[in-house]
């Protein structure tokens, strides 16, 4: 159901033409924008020019690429009978673009806080559906089987106030699934030029979702044998600081193969039941509480 930023009315209109006031969302650059203000910014972490870069080397990134096998791995095991998910923060749209190869009859949806993003992501994904939005304040309600924000919470200074407008939005029984960069002692140049606000503390996020009515699913670290080493070279970038958002994902094959190998085994220990206690990132699976009609699977 989506709800109308203008005088909250609730409706289904396809079009989003409000039934009680007529206000329809402004569209920039082909896009409808339910935050017209924050449209053109660049509050994304990465800034515009480094979309079609940082498109370029997801594809080869060895955390990317594990990532995603660690989403629909997620998906399947939490999800299967989902029937729509939307993407908040969804960048260029590798994410989306690994679901649909999955789900072929999952509803993608997929948002960003600036329009910049949008054409590479609808490049890679043209069967979902795109829009501009702050995540602080999502006009949907009881509408989304699933809910994603990969590496996103860790942007926005209030994550309590996105997190309670993602429960909104879930249909009752759906599932919001999430993953954070963890533990403050990584902290480095590189998050400051990703513009990120924190990482997490083990037990930061579960609680901020349980103070919101979710119960947790799944939680778990990864990237946790290759900690020492994360842990390392951030040492070693913390005495330098050129200002490049991207520079930890240009790794040389040498280092970037065995570093997915790795990820490949956390993954398939993750698949048959182990939980990380540390590790560079974390995931999440959250339900919200009520009954649901023909959404996600319980395993």
């Amino acid at each position: 159901m989506k709800i109308c930023p203008e005088c909250t009315t609730r409706f289904n209109d396809p079009q989003w033409q409000c039934p009680h006031c007529g206000y329809r969302p402004p569209a920039v650059d082909g896009y409808l924008t339910h935050s017209a203000a924050l449209a053109v910014a660049s509050g994304s972490g990465f800034r515009p020019e480094e979309f079609e870069l940082l498109a370029k080397l997801e594809e080869e990134s060895f955390w990317f690429r594990g990532r995603n096998k660690l989403i629909v791995q997620t998906l399947h095991r939490y999800c299967s009978d989902a029937r729509s998910l939307l993407e908040i923060g969804c960048g260029t749209g590798f994410v989306l673009q690994g679901i649909g190869r999955e789900f072929p009859k999952l509803a993608l949806y997929g948002s960003e806080v600036s329009v910049a993003g949008l054409g590479v992501a609808k490049r890679r994904s043209g069967a979902a559906t795109f829009f501009q939005m702050d995540a602080g304040s999502i006009p949907y309600e009881e509408e989304f089987d699933v809910v994603g924000a990969f590496d996103v919470l860790e942007h926005i200074e209030d994550d309590q106030r996105v997190i309670a407008q993602i429960y909104r939005a879930l249909a009752p029984g759906g599932r919001t699934i999430i993953s954070v960069p963890q533990h403050m002692f990584l902290w480095s140049g590189q998050d400051r030029h990703a513009r990120h606000f924190r990482r997490y503390s083990t037990h930061e996020l579960q609680r901020k979702l349980e103070a919101t009515g979710f119960r947790i699913e799944l939680k778990t670290s990864f990237v946790t044998f290759l900690l020492p080493a994360l842990y390392a070279s951030r040492r070693i970038a913390s005495r330098y600081d050129a200002g490049d958002g991207v520079a930890e994902l240009r790794l040389p094959p040498l280092l970037n193969r065995p570093f997915g190998w790795t990820l490949s085994a956390e993954q398939w220990l993750i698949a048959h039941g182990v939980r990380f206690p540390v590790g560079g990132s974390q995931l999440v699976v959250a339900r919200k509480s009520g009954k649901h009609g023909g959404g996600p699977h319980e395993h």
